[in-house]
C-alpha cells in the first residue's frame, strides 16, 4: 500500500541581488494541526480547526482519520470540521513521510472495532517505530508489524484499550510519547508512561502536546521527570486556532539574516505553544535580531553572519536551515544533540554533511552533530532526498550562492506546498 509521491520537481533556487525586505504570510502549524485532528477525532462533540495547514502531511492525516470513520470537512481551507464517530475498520491509512501519522494514529486505531493498517512511502518504512508498538503491546494490543518493528504495521484493535502504565525508551523521537499520550484519555484506565533511556529530544512538542490535551479537557500530570500521567476521561470538543509554523518560517528569516534584510512573519500571537524564545536565541548568537510586535515576528539582518555553538536537542527541526546559515557564517559552528535526527524524512546529518560539503563547506559528522566551517562556496546541485527540511536549507545557500539547485523542490509540499513561489516572491524583494 505504499503511497504515491509527487513527481519530482528540479529548481534553481534564486539568488539575492540585495536585502531582502518582506512580510510574509504562512500557514499553521504541522504540529499543531496534527494534534488538534486527532484530539478532535476523540472528542465527545464536534470542534472547529482555524486556520490548520493544508499540506501533505495533515491532508494524509485527515484522510486517515475518515478512514477511521471520523467526519471531516476540509472543504474550507481556513476552517475545518471535525465530526466524532466510534472507530472502525476494517481501514488502510498512507502516512506518506509522515512521523506524526505513523505515531499518533496506531493508538488511535487500538480503540477502534476492526484491523487497521497503516504504510507509507518507501522511506517510511525506515523510520523508527519500534518504541510506540511495543508499549501499545504491553498495555493488551495486538500488532503485527515488520522485522524491524516499523512499517507495513497492522492494529487489530479491539473498541478499547485498558490502559495502566508502560515503560518507553522515547530518545528517538517525542513523538513516541506524544502519540500514546492524545489517545490515553481514552484509554479505560488512562496512562502512566515512563521514559527510561537517553534524554527525549524536541522538548517543547511534548509540552506543545500536553497543553493542547489540557486544552481538551484532560487530566495530565507531568511533574515527576519523565513520567506523563493521564487520567481517564472525555475529551471536549473545541475551537483550535493554529498558530503560524514556526519551522515553516525559519527559511524566510534565514533570508532576513544572509541578505542583511527584514522579514516579518504575520499573525504571530502574543502567547505561543511553539518553541519561539529557543529560536530567537539561536538567530540572534547567529547574528540576527528578533523582536515581536503586533504587527508579528520580526527577523533583521545585520549584515554579518557568526559561527555557534549550540545544542539544538530542543528544536532539532531547525537543523537544516541552522547548518546552512552556519555554512555562511564568518567562523566555525558546532551544533550538537540531534542524533535522532539521522531517523527523520532521511537521516539529516549524512544529508547535510554531504550537500554541505559538495558546496565547499568543510564538514565533520559526528554521531549527534555537525562541525562546519565555512569555506569559499561554489555552485552545486542539492540533493533534496525527499525531504522539505533539506530544500529549505539548499534554498537558503542559494541566496547567497548564484547557480545552486535544487533535485527536487515538490518536497516541500508536505507541509508548505507554496514554498517555491512565496520564496521567488520574497527574493524578487531583495
Amino acid at each position: 500500500m505504499a503511497s504515491v509521491t509527487a513527481e519530482s520537481r528540479p529548481w534553481l533556487a534564486p539568488s539575492a541581488s540585495g536585502p531582502v525586505s518582506a512580510t510574509v504570510r504562512l500557514p499553521g502549524s504541522k504540529s499543531m494541526t496534527a494534534r488538534a485532528l486527532v484530539l478532535a477525532a476523540l472528542a465527545t462533540e464536534s470542534s472547529v480547526i482555524e486556520r490548520p495547514l493544508r499540506a501533505r502531511d495533515t491532508e494524509l492525516m485527515a484522510s486517515g482519520l475518515r478512514a477511521l470513520g471520523i467526519g471531516l470537512d476540509t472543504g474550507d481551507d481556513d476552517r475545518w470540521l471535525v465530526e466524532p464517530a466510534p472507530l472502525r475498520g476494517p481501514a488502510r491509512v498512507d502516512v506518506g513521510l509522515a512521523g506524526t501519522i505513523m505515531r499518533f494514529l496506531p493508538p488511535a486505531a487500538a480503540l477502534a472495532e476492526g484491523t487497521v493498517e497503516f504504510d507509507g512511502d518507501p522511506h517510511a518504512r525506515n523510520r523508527p517505530l519500534r518504541p510506540i508498538v511495543e508499549a501499545l503491546r504491553s498495555l493488551g494490543v495486538s500488532i503485527d508489524a515488520s522485522a524491524t518493528g516499523g512499517l507495513p504495521l497492522t492494529v487489530r484493535g479491539a473498541g478499547l484499550v485498558e490502559g495502566g502504565e508502560a515503560v518507553i525508551d522515547a530518545s528517538g523521537s517525542s513523538q513516541f510519547v506524544s502519540g500514546l499520550l492524545l489517545s490515553a484519555p481514552r484509554f479505560a484506565k488512562g496512562l502512566v508512561l515512563r521514559h527510561e533511556g537517553p534524554p527525549v529530544p524536541s522538548a517543547p512538542h511534548l509540552r506543545m502536546t500536553t497543553h493542547m490535551l489540557r486544552a481538551a479537557g484532560a487530566v495530565v500530570d507531568e511533574s515527576v521527570p519523565d513520567v506523563w500521567a493521564v487520567e481517564p476521561g472525555e475529551l471536549r470538543g473545541r475551537t483550535w486556532v493554529i498558530e503560524p509554523d514556526l519551522s515553516g518560517a525559519a527559511p524566510f528569516f534565514a533570508a532576513a539574516m544572509v541578505t542583511g534584510g527584514v522579514v516579518t512573519l504575520a499573525g504571530w500571537p502574543a502567547e505561543s505553544w511553539q518553541p519561539v524564545g529557543r529560536l530567537s536565541e539561536l538567530l540572534t548568537a547567529l547574528g540576527g535580531e528578533v523582536t515581536q510586535t503586533v504587527d508579528g515576528l520580526t527577523v533583521r539582518g545585520t549584515g554579518s553572519l557568526h559561527g555557534i555553538t549550540a545544542d539544538l536537542s530542543e528544536v532539532s527541526e531547525l537543523t537544516p536551515v541552522i547548518a546552512a546559515l552556519a555554512a555562511l557564517a564568518d567562523g566555525p559552528s558546532e551544533l550538537r544533540g540531534v542524533a535522532h535526527i539521522r531517523g527523520h524524512e532521511t537521516d539529516r546529518l549524512a544529508a547535510l554533511a554531504t550537500e554541505l560539503g559538495k558546496a565547499g563547506a568543510g564538514v565533520t559528522e559526528f554521531p549527534d552533530g555537525l562541525r562546519i566551517v565555512p569555506g569559499p562556496l561554489r555552485p552545486a546541485e542539492f540533493e533534496t532526498y525527499a525531504d522539505h527540511r533539506m530544500a529549505h536549507a539548499a534554498a537558503v545557500i542559494g541566496l547567497a550562492v548564484q547557480g545552486t539547485s535544487l533535485t527536487d523542490v515538490a518536497c516541500t509540499s508536505k507541509t508548505l506546498p507554496e514554498f517555491p513561489e512565496l520564496w521567488a516572491g520574497l527574493v524578487a524583494r531583495s
